[in-house]
């Protein structure tokens, strides 16, 4: 055997086999990350892309969601006082058609009281649209005394037994009820008329102190057609030699 047989080391081949073990599933890992990172990024940015939207759409509904009238603002004030205005043009309205009146009252009194009725609805619907209370949380009118519409001397806006303005009294609704024919025809178009009158005064107040379109359009309608009856109702009065109610 020669020198350099003796000194040769013998290859393991077991050696060459577990390194080559070793070093295969560390590749593989590695070879398993950059083939997964372009995807994990693609879902982290998809991530990102809909918290963003859903940012953006949450501020956008702060910034441009509706702001509403508050409990005692002119629009509320309206709304209230005007409903309760024209409950009583409809009682009256009712209560006149079926006393044996003529023709052309019983159109007038239909129109008042489909027009009105349909009226109180739009205003109860904007209360509750807002969150509001549809009953009062303070004095009738005060809404127009805040807004600068009281009387200038200084005088209450409502009557002594807290009525608002225009509106008939109990005695005098008491009395259109008990009539017939030609008197509840008379009586009714001068309650009507006094009651328009007011009507008008708290309407225009609205258009001049009222914030939303919608209201400030229907009250501009209410100036129109009540200023539009009350000329009707002057002058069916007069056919009939009635006295027209002083302004």
């Amino acid at each position: 055997m020669s020198r350099d047989d003796l000194t040769h080391e013998p290859t393991d081949p077991t050696v060459d086999d577990r390194s080559a073990d070793a070093d295969g599933p560390a590749d593989d890992t590695v070879r398993a990350e950059r083939s997964s990172g372009p995807g994990l990024r693609r879902v982290l940015l998809g991530v990102g892309a809909l918290l963003a939207a859903a940012l953006l759409f949450v501020a956008g509904w702060f910034v441009g969601r509706p702001s509403w009238p508050d409990d005692t603002s002119a629009d509320a004030g309206f709304a209230r006082d005007m409903q309760v205005h024209h409950a009583q043009a409809v009682n009256m309205s009712l209560t006149v058609r079926s006393a044996g009146v003529g023709s052309d009252v019983q159109t007038l009194a239909y129109d008042i009281a489909t027009t009105q009725e349909n009226q109180r609805g739009q205003m109860r619907g904007w209360l509750e649209t807002w969150g509001l209370p549809v009953a009062r949380s303070e004095a009738p009118m005060a809404w127009m005394e805040r807004a600068g519409h009281g009387h200038s001397n200084g005088e209450p806006m409502l009557m002594p037994d807290g009525r608002m303005p225009g509106m008939a009294s109990k005695a005098q609704l008491d009395r259109l009820s008990s009539l017939r024919g030609d008197p509840a025809e008379v009586l009714f178009l001068q309650l009507m008329i006094t009651h328009h009158r007011s009507g008008v005064t708290m309407a225009q107040a609205c258009v001049s102190s009222c914030q939303q379109p919608d209201v400030v359009a229907l009250a501009r309608t209410m100036v129109e057609g009540q200023q539009s009856e009350i000329r009707l109702m002057t002058g069916m009065l007069r056919e009939r030699d009635a006295p027209v109610p002083s302004a």
